[in-house]
């Protein structure tokens, strides 16, 4: 057996595509509001101009400016993966750039979320795409590295096999066991939302959403 540092676990199963389509519907800010507020990555930058990302993480984690481990993960994807590197957030080299992202296309990738930099950033702008930089200098490959072990992107935790979410707003992961209970949540914040939008829609400068936190502190009576 492997010691942490240099192995390569077994790949995760992707989700049901009933899920996967489900979640398309789903703003990446409902989901976090219903994990904490803290959960979700941060510092990392969309490079795609449309389209969501949906799918299941396969990890990676890579020495900072090496990308050996992330060919290896590419022989493992199935339709359906995102491909998750934590690449400790280093931008002095790019982890995968154009080539990586046709393959692993042809591989059924979804899309890439990287804790690193990326390159040939134009090739991304219609494929989903999360990463802390760009920089033209292309990677070394001599490992070592992990696949399919937690990572650590951007702050949140991503365990293989998890869900990824990711819009305009972000990138947010939770377990493929958690799912229906965060749409369910998710659902329920929408329509919260919703019904918010109806009343600002009124004209009416009290408005029952602020003034609870407001009562609940004891600032009503500064209200309008």
């Amino acid at each position: 057996m492997s010691l942490p540092g240099s192995r390569i676990l077994p790949t995760p199963s992707p989700a049901p595509a009933h899920m996967v389509d489900a979640l398309r519907a789903v703003v990446t800010a409902h989901i976090s509001d219903n994990l904490g507020r803290h959960v979700g990555a941060r510092g990392l930058i969309r490079y795609n101009r449309s389209g969501k990302l949906v799918g299941t993480a396969l990890t990676v984690k890579s020495r900072p400016g090496d990308n050996l481990y992330i060919y290896k993960a590419l022989t493992m994807l199935q339709p359906g993966h995102v491909l998750v590197v934590d690449a400790q957030g280093d931008t002095s080299n790019a982890a995968i750039g154009e080539l990586i992202k046709l393959y692993a296309l042809q591989r059924g990738c979804v899309g890439f979320v990287i804790d690193g930099a990326i390159r040939d950033v134009a090739a991304f702008v219609d494929t989903p795409c999360y990463a802390r930089g760009v920089v033209h200098r292309g990677p070394y490959k001599t490992g070592p590295g992990e696949i399919n072990v937690p990572v650590s992107i951007g702050g949140m935790i991503v365990n293989p096999g998890d869900l990824l979410v990711g819009d305009e707003d972000g990138v947010v992961a939770f377990a493929q066991a958690d799912a229906e209970a965060v749409m369910a949540a998710a659902a329920r914040h929408a329509d919260f939302e919703a019904a918010v939008m109806a009343e600002i829609a009124t004209g009416n400068p009290r408005q029952s959403w602020i003034e609870a936190p407001l009562k609940k502190f004891g600032l009503l009576e500064d209200a309008l």
